[in-house]
């Protein structure tokens, strides 16, 4: 079981940028997956979930509008589409899967409510 994130780079503020993450396992049906990010020095935080089978995405209100998330059950793919990036969106970005009702709980951004991590992609935006 594992989960491999890509796509990370360096952009200006204002582009765009598309992380993935390879969801081993068939995890994408029977767990909360989510995308994390996380500056040197500060906790790991999330920044979107999507339930088990889909059905629900939340996004932390600092992303709302400008981040997608969506997967491809088919692929086993996880995908984070960042639009309109700023400074502050600079952070290892941390794909994660976590126990369904997860993703349904107020402390869903907590990093504590998630077992599996990736090895992480670096996003940097100046």
């Amino acid at each position: 079981v594992q989960l491999v994130e890509s796509g990370g780079d360096s952009v200006e503020a204002g582009g765009s940028l598309t992380l993935s993450c390879v969801v081993s396992g068939h995890f994408n049906t029977k767990y909360c997956l989510g995308w994390f990010r996380q500056d040197p020095g500060k906790q790991r935080v999330g920044v979107a979930v999507i339930s088990a089978g889909g059905g629900s995405i939340t996004y932390a209100d600092s992303v709302k509008g400008r981040f997608t998330l969506s997967q491809d059950n088919a692929k086993n793919m996880l995908y984070l589409q960042m639009n309109s990036l700023k400074p502050e969106d600079t952070a290892m970005y941390y794909c994660a899967a976590g126990p369904p009702y997860v993703c349904y709980s107020d402390s869903w951004s907590l990093a504590a409510g998630f077992g599996i991590w990736g090895q992480g992609t670096q996003v940097t935006v100046s």
